[in-house]
């Protein structure tokens, strides 16, 4: 039985709903504010874990089982982009970072950006082409970009509701 995560943009808040049967279209009212419907978004498929052991490359500890399987997921939706869309690249690698939780470099976050609004990858690679090579694309922690310094992070309501 899946539990599904859904965020209400007015509280700030994500809720979690079991559901009982697995890929519903359901989508919840907000329990705090009553009447606002809330967005699904993708959970977060590897979940840290609370070992307070330390890593050689001070990465925090993953479920393994589960990053395998949301790679597998990525690698059969990366067969079906068209190469000649740079825009469907982009979406995949915002999924990327949805599923992992790990934030967008300043960099790539622009580039990324740049290629939603349908700009060349070419000239991109020109213009940014310096700056992708001396960042890692994921970084841990921090913000995804000035662009959204001014976001807070959400609330997690602990709650499991029940999702009709």
């Amino acid at each position: 039985m899946p539990i599904y995560e859904f965020y209400c943009r007015k509280c700030n808040t994500i809720y979690n709903f079991f559901s009982k049967s697995v890929n519903t279209n359901a989508t919840p009212s907000c329990p705090h504010c009553k009447r606002v419907k809330l967005k699904r978004q993708m959970s977060i498929f590897s979940k840290l874990s609370g070992k307070t052991e330390e890593s050689s490359d001070d990465m925090p500890p993953i479920d393994e089982s589960k990053m395998e399987k949301a790679m597998e997921m990525l690698a059969r939706e990366a067969g079906g982009i068209d190469e000649d869309d740079p825009r469907q690249a982009a979406t995949l690698m915002r999924k990327l970072s949805d599923a992992t939780g790990l934030n967008l470099s300043s960099g790539m976050e622009e580039a990324l950006s740049r290629l939603e609004k349908g700009e060349d990858p070419d000239k991109i690679e020109e213009e940014l082409g310096d700056l992708l090579e001396s960042q890692d694309p994921f970084v841990m922690g921090g913000s995804k970009s000035k662009a959204f310094a001014h976001v807070r992070k959400p609330r997690v309501d602990e709650t499991l509701y029940d999702l009709e």
